[in-house]
Parts: structure tokens; sequence; C-alpha cells
């Protein structure tokens, strides 16, 4: 392949990696400015000294939040639903996918399922009906009420309906000739052929879990269940109405630490990034893989 020397090639590559420099430094940003504020004292924080670096360096937003035990409690709840909401989101979605992809005199009923997976696309129960199924399985306040009622995303099973439709049928009939069945087809030829769909649609699942705090809110009643991202909610609603009360001359919620209230909200905040940035280089090589298969067959 011969290299394009000209002017023009060598200017688009010019815009190019100044695009790319510059999106970096906007995606990045945001992360660093995290940890400074939260590494920062709160006098420099309020005065507007906290731009890029931290100033005058101290971890005491993280020492109080590691001896108060409320905010490791809740990232490991976190990990827990996560990891747990990622398995069996994988496992359903596959299990219904593979079928939805095969041809119809294979599958009984293909043609009403699809249209009932699109249809779910589009309508949806509600947060009452929703909440009332729950509440009747006897859900409330369990691991279970925050993952089973989600567990299918019809986007991430479509995108898996489009991998498994890529997966040559010769594959199948020569596993068929050699005696295998459809299960075997499943564990043994399909998963192992499907790591990019499933890296990706996984990160979906997870990225989703992980931020997720509304269901939390809605069907825990116990604290020591609380996921990261609902602490994070209950600290800023805290700050922000402390900071109302403020403005209007009462000081009842006003605590006497307050050197560690905005690095502790920013600490907190930059706990739940963690664990998403150590995640992702490891699938990145799958990522753009998967997403391409479910944009090119729908």
């Amino acid at each position: 392949m011969v290299k394009d020397n000209s002017i023009s090639s060598k200017v688009l590559d010019v815009i190019i990696y100044i695009s790319l420099i510059f999106l970096m430094i906007v995606v990045l940003y945001p992360v660093i400015y995290i940890f400074s504020v939260s590494v920062s004292s709160t006098t420099a924080y309020e005065s507007g000294r906290v731009v890029f670096l931290p100033v005058e360096f101290n971890i005491q937003a993280y020492k109080v939040i590691f001896e108060a035990g409320t905010i490791p409690r809740s990232f490991v709840n976190s990990v827990i639903y996560t990891v747990v909401y990622v398995v069996i989101s994988l496992l359903f979605s596959t299990t219904m996918a593979y079928p939805l992809s095969r041809a119809k005199e294979r599958v009984a009923f293909k043609g009403f399922m699809s249209k009932l997976v699109v249809f779910s696309m589009f309508f949806s129960a509600g947060t009452i009906p929703n909440y009332i199924i729950v509440k009747n399985l006897g859900l409330m306040n369990s691991m279970w009420a925050l993952i089973l009622p989600s567990a299918i995303s019809t986007y991430n099973l479509v995108v898996l309906r489009s991998f498994f439709e890529a997966v040559p049928e010769s594959l199948e009939e020569a596993a068929f000739i050699d005696g295998a069945n459809e299960i075997t087809i499943f564990w043994k030829i399909m998963l192992p052929l499907s790591k990019a769909a499933l890296a990706t649609v996984g990160l979906f699942y997870g990225v989703y879990m992980w931020n997720s705090w509304f269901n939390a809110m809605l069907y825990l009643q116990s604290d020591t269940k609380y996921p990261l991202q609902l602490i994070i909610r209950q600290i800023i609603m805290q700050n922000q109405m402390a900071a109302e009360l403020a403005a209007m001359g009462d000081t009842s919620m006003m605590t006497e630490n307050t050197t560690n209230t905005e690095s502790l909200k920013y600490a907190t905040l930059f706990l739940s990034i963690v664990p998403m940035l150590a995640v992702y280089p490891f699938i990145q090589k799958y990522f753009v893989k998967g997403v391409m298969v479910g944009s090119v067959k729908g």
C-alpha cells in the first residue's frame, strides 16, 4: 500500500490528530478535575484555585470514607449487583437471541416472538405496574428487585441476535452431522465465537447497573443494601438542601466538619468512576467489532 504524501493528506492528518487530542482532553479533564478536588482542601476549592492539579494536597476525604464504612459497603454492593446482573443478563439474552436468529423451520413461533420483542422496545408497562409486580413477587428489599425486572435489554438482545445471524449455518450443520444437539452447538460453538458481542453487550449491561440508582431507591428499604450511586445521590441532595437553607439564613443543616464536604462528594464520585475505567481497557479490542455487528443487521 502506497502512502499518500501529498500536502492535502498531511493537512488532513494534522486536523485528525488535533481533533483526537481535543477529544481526549474533553474526556479526561472531568476525571482529573474530580480527583484533584477530592485531594484538595475545601478552602482551595471554594477560592477557585483548583483548576487542574490538586491544591494543598490531602487525603482526608478518603480517610473519612473508609472509616465511616457506609461508602465502602455500598461500593461492594454495587460490585455484587453489577457482576450478578451482567452474568444473568448475558445468560438470558443469549439464550433468547440465539433461537430468534435461526430459521423459522427450527424455531416455533419465531415470527410472533420477534414481534413481541420489538413491541417491548417501544412500549413498557411503566413504574407503577413494575413496582406492583416486584412487591407481589416478594422481591422488595432484595438484590433480585434490581436485577430481574431489567435482566433483558431489547437493544442488547437485537445486537446479539444480529451477531448470531452472521455466523454461517454450515458450522451448525457440520456439528449436527457429528452428533451434536442444539445445546451443545450453543455452548461449544456459538458462545466461543461470540466473544466480541458478549464483551460489548456485557459492558452495556455493566454500565447500566453500575450507574443505576432509581430502582434501588424504589425497592430497597435497608440502607445496608444501597448501591454506591444511591449514596452519591443522597450526598449531593443533602449538600444542595443545606446550601438552599443557608441561602435563606437557616443554618440548621450545617455541620461542624465543613472542611471535607466538597472533597467527600468528589472523592465518592471518583471512586464510582474507577471500576469502569479499570474494566474498559480489557474489552476495548472487542468493543468496535461488537458494536458494528449490531449496526449492520437489525
